[in-house]
């Protein structure tokens, strides 16, 4: 039964609020007034199983204890500062990230979030190699502010199209391959031979930087196959070119590892990383760039042309402390490879033998997609009408789900357990039997 405070959120949020990404007047957002662990609920208490993540960030789940006392704590003795400043949290905060980043990369540049990152690291890539280009995939997103969307590579970068000196190029897909390839390591050497062509064609001497997100996300969960990473990486290398692995989506513990690129052969490592949201759940806008410390050096004594009023902000800065230092007291990390290897995956694996709605499953740690087709032949993606309708009914079983094009993305935090994912498998199994009935 929906309360009065439901009611009242309702009304004030189509009253007031502008939503990203959407048309306003259809929308019809489920009110969320707490949550817990796994789980959210509304000011009436139904309670939904959060296998989205929100937007794949609440990696130690809801309010963790240990994260909320430290925003308390910081709050209550230095509630901001100006990045100018030293202070204790924020030093330790870039200490636990480069602890945990390739040997060589020392030092963190705090940002607001993700999209500014990229955007960060997009300037020290120019400013280190003295060139313009910046080449990332199709399949792809990097953030929603000038450079960053422009280097991303799905819809929302047309009507965006402002900044310059962006190229992209096919990344590998191999269910969807661009390449006619019929094994992952073929798609492997395909893409990488198209990724040399480009490179040659557009000019290595004026490209700075290839930007990837290590598995992209909201492009479908689109792990690389095997070899890309350590191609990409000697490409770069054979041409002087920065090598920049976006980790907002797919870090600190998404894939069952500290950073993502932990789970492939990456060569000699990236030059920079990117990464946001995971670092802290969440709880605090952060966003930050690791850096190489070759590019480091840079900045040494020549002024770095770019700042932040919250860079490092002291809120921020805690909750990393605390979540870093939660996930591995907990072995919430290994706890999110555990259960993707042996619960997610296999789970995932049996629903699609059982519903031929379900063209391809893909991912690990808590990081998977399910691609739903209408001719598994064919490979035809459903039309968007059932997706959402199959957003609809997890919502009324009480799943909170991430959908995009055509598929479910299967998300939940990092310290999902075993009976939690059986119940969300539950509620999927069901959603998909009523999808079969519709390409039937």
């Amino acid at each position: 039964m929906t309360t009065d405070l439901d009611a009242e959120t309702k009304r004030l949020d189509k009253a007031h609020v502008f939503h990203s990404w959407s048309a306003q007047a259809a929308l019809d957002p489920l009110v969320v007034a707490g949550g817990q662990g796994c789980r959210v609920w509304d000011h009436a208490g139904t309670s939904y199983l959060d296998f989205s993540s929100q937007l794949v960030n609440v990696n130690i789940g809801h309010q963790h204890p240990a994260v909320v006392a430290a925003i308390q704590e910081q709050a209550a003795r230095l509630a901001t500062i100006a990045p100018s400043t030293a202070n204790l949290h924020r030093g330790e905060a870039a200490r636990r990230i480069t602890d945990r980043a390739p040997d060589g990369m020392d030092k963190v540049f705090f940002t607001n979030g993700g999209a500014d990152a990229n955007e960060n690291a997009i300037r020290m890539a120019r400013l280190h190699t003295g060139r313009d280009k910046v080449l990332s995939t199709y399949r792809s997103y990097h953030g929603n502010t000038g450079a960053a969307v422009v280097a991303t590579g799905d819809w929302r970068r047309v009507p965006n199209e402002y900044a310059r000196g962006h190229v992209h190029f096919f990344g590998p897909f191999a269910y969807r391959s661009e390449f006619w390839s019929t094994s992952p390591e073929q798609e492997s050497e395909r893409a990488l031979q198209h990724l040399r062509r480009v490179i040659e064609l557009e000019g290595p001497a004026s490209i700075a930087a290839v930007l990837l997100e290590t598995i992209p996300g909201t492009a479908g969960v689109l792990v690389p196959p095997p070899g890309y990473l350590a191609g990409v990486r000697e490409l770069c290398d054979t041409h002087g070119i920065v090598l920049v692995l976006d980790e907002v989506m797919a870090g600190f513990g998404r894939a069952g590892e500290w950073f993502a690129l932990d789970a492939f052969d990456v060569g000699r490592g990236p030059d920079l990383i990117t990464f946001a949201k995971g670092v802290n759940s969440g709880y605090v806008p952060i966003g930050g760039v690791v850096i190489s410390d070759q590019i480091a050096a840079d900045f040494d004594e020549a002024v770095f042309p770019g700042g932040l009023t919250y860079s490092g902000h002291p809120l921020a800065a805690a909750s990393i402390v605390a979540a870093l230092d939660a996930m591995e007291s907990e072995g919430i990390v290994a706890n999110a490879r555990r259960v993707g290897a042996d619960v997610i995956g296999p789970g995932l694996r049996a629903l699609a033998d059982s519903h031929p709605v379900v063209g391809d499953v893909r991912g690990l740690g808590v990081f998977w997609a399910l691609d739903l087709v209408s001719d598994h032949d064919a490979r035809t993606p459903v039309a968007p009408a059932l997706i959402g309708l199959a957003k609809k009914e997890l919502v009324a079983r009480g799943l909170v789900p991430l959908a995009a094009d055509n598929r479910i993305h299967v998300v939940p935090p990092c310290v999902v357990t075993d009976d939690e994912v059986a119940e969300a498998l539950a509620i999927y199994d069901d959603v998909l039997t009523l999808l079969d009935k519709e390409i039937a």
